[in-house]
């Protein structure tokens, strides 16, 4: 299984990330997941980068691979505006860029004044955008009427030598089977097993599969697990909240439920928790898991999971 490092716009300004980003490389990591928020989750976390120029940046730090965790290309912005993003950035990494996508949240896409629109809904508009943006890869004119989406004589000029591969984020039945049907790789943040399996029986066969789950180190367990519950309590919310819910005003209501005790990431300085917390994925069947650190102890943390967690996994 791959171990790499999973750069959390929604908490870090850019300087941090870039070090994050320098630091995974040096410590050897093998990729890096990015994710794309216009919003954070909640106030505390406090930053929210435009994560096309942090691809742009990173890709000037270090060589590691870097995909998207992930991208909704259906609201926020057009699908072709996207697929010349994720050119650009496949170009920029000398072809070491994945695009993931997923149907998205109302906490991102709602700020243009469009309707949040239902689930089966949602994963129409993905299927129709990544079946543009495929074809504006490659470099030919695209014309394109669609039910969702219109692209009117569009190519782009800027294109890798190989299109980058597209992963989709599926929680659901659905979403999964969706995945499998039109993603070159399948992305959760759980370590569901039967999410795997379902993924590969579905059509996804032996493509890749990833995750990620998140991480906080400090010096006690105590305090890790206090840092952990006031910036990422939104790790205990239930169903499809992170979905609906359309500003971090909305979740830090929302998360008046959370308790610390619901708070199951790995945290504090003992590196048996987050040796047990990536097996769960290694078991469940995923080729690749991304980690992301919790707080201002990240570089304890990347050096940690390098030199006392890797060994294990």
């Amino acid at each position: 299984m791959k171990l790499g490092y999973f750069l959390s716009c929604e908490e870090y300004a850019p300087a941090e990330l870039l070090d994050q980003a320098r630091r995974a490389a040096e410590a050897g990591f093998d990729g890096l997941w990015i994710s794309d928020h216009y919003h954070p989750w909640l106030g505390i976390q406090g930053q929210s980068p435009f994560v096309w120029s942090m691809i742009g940046a990173v890709s000037q730090v270090c060589d590691l691979p870097v995909t998207t965790a992930v991208t909704c290309p259906t609201v926020r912005i057009h699908p072709a505006v996207i697929a010349q993003a994720a050119a650009t950035s496949a170009v920029l990494t000398g072809g070491r860029f994945t695009l993931g996508v997923g149907t998205g949240e109302a906490l991102n896409e709602h700020i243009t004044g469009q309707v949040w629109p239902g689930a089966p809904v949602r994963r129409e508009m993905l299927t129709e955008a990544v079946e543009i943006m495929r074809a504006l890869w490659t470099g030919d004119v695209v014309h394109h009427r669609g039910r969702h989406y219109t692209v009117d004589h569009a190519r782009l000029y800027t294109v890798p030598d190989t299109p980058p591969e597209v992963y989709v984020s599926g929680f659901g039945p659905e979403s999964t089977a969706l995945a499998a049907e039109i993603g070159d790789g399948y992305i959760n943040t759980t370590p569901d097993a039967d999410a795997v399996k379902s993924f590969r029986d579905n059509g996804g066969g032996t493509k890749t599969t990833a995750a990620g789950l998140k991480g906080c180190w400090a010096p006690s367990t105590d305090e890790a697990l206090d840092i952990a519950h006031r910036l990422w309590p939104t790790e205990g919310l239930p169903g499809e909240l992170s979905q609906v819910l359309p500003n971090p005003e909305h979740f830090e209501q929302a998360v008046e439920i959370v308790t610390p005790d619901a708070i199951k990431m790995p945290h504090g300085p003992d590196p048996e928790p987050y040796i047990e917390a990536l097996g769960a994925y290694r078991d469940a069947g995923f080729d690749e898991v991304y980690i992301a650190a919790v707080g201002p102890h990240h570089a304890e943390l990347i050096d940690m999971i390098a030199t006392k967690v890797r060994p294990h996994i």
